[in-house]
């Protein structure tokens, strides 16, 4: 199969790889997937630089893709050939991404993908939406709730706007430019803040008062701002902390309020939480009309310049790469 790999970590034009590797074929429960697409994530970016270290001989890096099931293994049912499906966590605790023509892996990861969206729609439905499901849902409805996103340009945020609208929620948003605060208003944003020119705690409470539900894309940047626009009983779902990633918690200002504090790994999420995000978007593709914003779309052989856009932090959506 025509793949792209690394065997050590390091810069993109250093250490990718495109060539020819071995068909992966399926074992026992998984399937094997007929790649179309494949999304360039963050995390598969940090991934290669060293951010995870390597335990086999080489990596076919990314995570999320789409495509068609050409393949089962034993006890799976074979009516599943010929089926659209989005996948997820193709490459965690595994070797083979989905940058490859092909990609065998648990059947629960391959997920019917409804005929009215793209496969390369698909593929960009993995970790960024499962993400902002769990920071939105996995404390319960948000429906008549004020929640803000922060960052609400980046992919994650992006879907974090539209699944509270769909879900019946007001949201407030943060972005640092008017061009993506065009983008945060497309996906839905009912209200949204500049921080570079404005104050961020004093515009909410002027507007909304305070916040009940926080999807937060940089927790310890944010936090003396949280604290103060935090409703009691409110949720703090972050799925990352980029500028301080051991921040010292202000326990004194966060105890008055009984707050959940909830850390997201999209990676390790409970079963039953990958199973009702499925659900849940599934729904959400049938009853809401999705953006998907794709910033860029790289062939296979250009997989260096794909990791390189994803690296330079300019984008505005999704980089894509297409697969023969």
């Amino acid at each position: 199969m025509h793949a792209a790999w690394y065997e050590k970590n390091g810069p993109a034009a250093d250490v990718l790889q495109v060539g020819e590797l071995p068909d992966q074929l399926p074992g026992r429960g998984e399937v094997r997937v007929r790649l179309q697409a494949s999304a360039v994530n963050p995390s598969d970016v940090k991934a290669r630089a060293g951010g995870r270290r390597i335990m086999w001989d080489r990596i076919v890096p990314n995570s999320d893709g789409a495509g068609i099931i050409d393949l089962v293994g034993e006890g799976v049912d074979a009516a599943r050939v010929g089926q659209r499906v989005w996948v997820y966590n193709g490459q965690w605790d595994r070797p083979s991404g989905t940058s490859a023509q092909y990609i065998a892996l648990p059947a629960a990861q391959a997920v019917p993908l409804a005929a009215a969206v793209s496969l390369e729609q698909g593929a960009c439905l993995g970790i960024p939406v499962m993400t902002a499901h769990r920071c939105l849902f996995a404390d319960g409805p948000v429906a008549g709730k004020t929640v803000l996103v922060t960052g609400g340009a980046g992919v994650v945020a992006h879907y974090a706007i539209q699944l509270a609208k769909w879900a019946g929620a007001r949201v407030v948003t943060t972005v640092s430019s008017p061009r993506k605060a065009g983008h945060a208003r497309a996906a839905g944003a009912d209200i949204v803040i500049d921080y570079r020119t404005e104050p961020v705690m004093e515009r909410v409470r002027a507007t909304v008062g305070a916040v009940d539900h926080v999807v937060d894309v940089d927790f310890g940047a944010n936090l003396a701002v949280t604290a103060q626009i935090l409703r009691q009983h409110g949720v703090v779902a972050s799925y990352a902390s980029t500028g301080n990633l051991n921040p010292v918690f202000p326990y004194a200002d966060f105890f008055r309020l009984n707050p959940v504090i909830r850390p997201v790994f999209v990676y390790t999420m409970p079963e039953a939480a990958k199973a009702q995000a499925q659900a849940d978007i599934a729904r959400w593709l049938k009853e809401a009309r999705p953006i998907f914003a794709i910033a860029e779309r790289f062939p296979l052989r250009e997989v260096v310049t794909a990791h390189l856009a994803v690296e330079r932090g300019e984008k505005i959506g999704h980089v894509i790469l297409t697969i023969d």
